[in-house]
């Protein structure tokens, strides 16, 4: 059985910046976090899959389909929805519903109909009237009521306040849950996060810093605390991103090498936020 998406090698050079060899795969049924900081290369990634931009290097397959293999199958796996509206504002509900009949094969009216009724989205109104909340849930109608294989999802929780962001997480794991369906979801805020993605791919630079289960990198990784006077020079050189200040020290370490902490300090499970943070002082030499 294909995955939901397979990236092999991809890469894009510009003048002053580099996406190289970006290669992961989503099995069909679960959500990827995409994260890194703005200017690692998110966005650019994206823009590469849906095919807005060229590759330079590499190939993207989605459900087992090229782009070069299949163009029209391939964009219309693709559902998307990003931190802005993409809907002409001066259309009504309605001429989103017969734009998006006449132009995806598989459209269902009746389901989108069905969501703009249960979120009770205006049908009178101009879309640019709504807020961000009505537009999102909006963007979510139309691409739930076409047969998509892969949600890509660009920073679209942003502006939103903690109820919609809650129905958006609960509506991507609804997505999810035939095991037909994927998400990529792109993203700064990494608590987002927490509660649903499967695996996380790490960008920094333009370059793969990490990219595993959920599971596996909070059972691989622990954040550390003790005090000053724990810190030891045998071993305080693997703890990432390491931070001390008058209360004691701080960071993230492999499991394994937690084992040879003092008693006294403090090994807990780390969130993703925290290890990203983490990961990114480490690499920029931030140890203060």
């Amino acid at each position: 059985m294909a995955n939901a998406l397979e990236v092999n090698g991809l890469g894009k050079h510009f003048n002053k910046f580099s996406l190289s060899d970006i290669t992961f795969t989503i099995p069909k049924g679960y959500i990827c976090g995409y994260v890194g900081r703005n200017g690692a290369g998110k966005t650019t990634t994206l823009n590469l899959i849906t095919h807005q931009m060229r590759a330079d290097a590499g190939e993207v397959r989605i459900d087992g389909i090229t782009y070069r293999g299949d163009p029209v199958r391939y964009k219309k796996s693709i559902g998307y929805i990003g931190d802005s509206n993409y809907v002409m504002p001066e259309l009504k509900v309605n001429d989103l519903k017969q734009i998006l009949k006449d132009f995806y094969d598989t459209f269902d009216g009746k389901k989108f109909q069905e969501m703009v009724d249960r979120w009770e989205l205006p049908v009178d109104k101009k879309i640019k009237t709504f807020s961000r909340g009505m537009q999102v849930r909006l963007m979510f109608a139309g691409v739930f009521a076409r047969d998509t294989k892969l949600l890509i999802l660009d920073e679209a929780t942003n502006g939103l306040d903690p109820v919609m962001k809650q129905e958006v997480l609960e509506l991507l794991q609804a997505y999810i849950e035939d095991g037909e369906h994927s998400v990529l979801f792109s993203t700064h805020i990494l608590s987002d996060l927490e509660q649903i993605a499967d695996y996380i791919f790490f960008l920094e630079k333009g370059k793969r810093v990490l990219f595993d289960t959920r599971e596996e990198l909070t059972e691989k990784y622990v954040l550390v605390r003790g005090g000053l006077e724990d810190l030891d020079g045998k071993w305080q050189e693997k703890v990432l991103g390491l931070k001390e200040s008058s209360l004691g020290f701080e960071g993230v370490m492999e499991s394994d090498d937690a084992m040879m902490l003092p008693k006294a300090c403090l090994i807990e499970k780390p969130t993703i936020d925290q290890l990203v943070v983490y990961m990114i002082r480490e690499m920029e030499g931030e140890r203060v």
